[in-house]
């Protein structure tokens, strides 16, 4: 039997903490993984969009079309590196348009439902705040990653993050949870960074991803281009960080075995232009 799409929030009220460039990031490298995988924006910013050459400006569909008017999300995908369900600046309306519909917390939830079982991953990107937007994502999610700068004030928001999933559980959704904490912009040369990283780690043990995400100038040259850090600098520490978080995700999931990756590598290397062909542990 199939098995339906595995649905993630990125998820963080504070802004700056690289929810946008793990989303797309992560997504990538599931795809190189022979993953399936939709990426949601759900951030009227539309950084996420713009971040795969998606002109926002001259968008005739987007996230608001199916939030509000419930336009079939197959409508709107467009296929980049990843499929993309893009977002313009109109999406900063939907909460108030979403606010006297019944059943506004899953329109999203239902909008997804149809595409599930095209892929293997969807993964949501969400503006910085708890509002409807983001409650959406919470109510179709099966589990939230929350990206985490290394910083104390970081980490205090994810008590009010923790307080908003727990309100969803009970009343909405009760199946979602924290799939994973996300260390991101991460100097190991700081005390300060080296310590909430220990404090995460203290407080919420596996949940906490091994790998940290660090910072450089490649997260922020390569949405000009229009790519992803992946596509921008294949061979580069950026695309590594994140190579690693999806074989995390993988791993999570039950997807990953040490044996087939050798498999695909051995392959890789006998065709350097092959795309990635990897057959995953069901």
């Amino acid at each position: 039997m199939a098995r339906s799409a595995r649905i993630l929030a990125m998820a963080n009220q504070k802004g700056g903490v690289a929810k946008t460039t793990s989303s797309l990031n992560v997504a990538v490298a599931l795809r190189e993984k022979g993953m399936r995988v939709l990426v949601v924006d759900l951030d009227p910013q539309s950084n996420l969009s713009m971040s795969q050459g998606i002109d926002v400006e001259n968008l005739d569909l987007g996230m608001f079309d199916v939030l509000v008017r419930s336009l079939p999300i197959t409508d709107i995908v467009q296929v980049c590196e990843i499929d993309v369900a893009p977002a313009g600046i109109e999406l900063a309306g939907a909460e108030l348009a979403l606010s006297s519909m019944i059943g506004r917390e899953r329109a999203l939830a239902r909008a997804l439902q149809p595409v599930a079982g095209a892929y293997d991953y969807i993964i949501m990107d969400t503006p910085p705040s708890l509002g409807l937007l983001t409650i959406n994502a919470m109510v179709a999610a099966q589990g939230v990653i929350v990206p985490v700068q290394c910083e104390y004030l970081s980490l205090r928001g994810l008590a009010q993050l923790q307080q908003t999933l727990g309100q969803v559980r009970e009343h909405l959704n009760p199946d979602v949870d924290i799939f994973g904490i996300l260390p991101t912009m991460y100097d190991g040369r700081t005390m300060h960074c080296r310590e909430a990283v220990d404090v995460l780690t203290a407080s919420f043990g596996d949940t906490v991803f091994r790998t940290r995400i660090g910072k450089t100038v490649r997260f922020a040259e390569a949405p000009v281009q229009g790519q992803s850090a992946l596509k921008f600098d294949s061979a580069g520490q950026s695309a590594r960080w994140y190579r690693q978080v999806a074989r995390e995700v993988l791993e999570r999931d039950g997807r990953w075995t040490d044996d087939l990756e050798r498999m695909r590598a051995k392959q890789s290397s006998h065709s350097p232009n092959a795309q990635p062909n990897l057959r995953l542990a069901s």
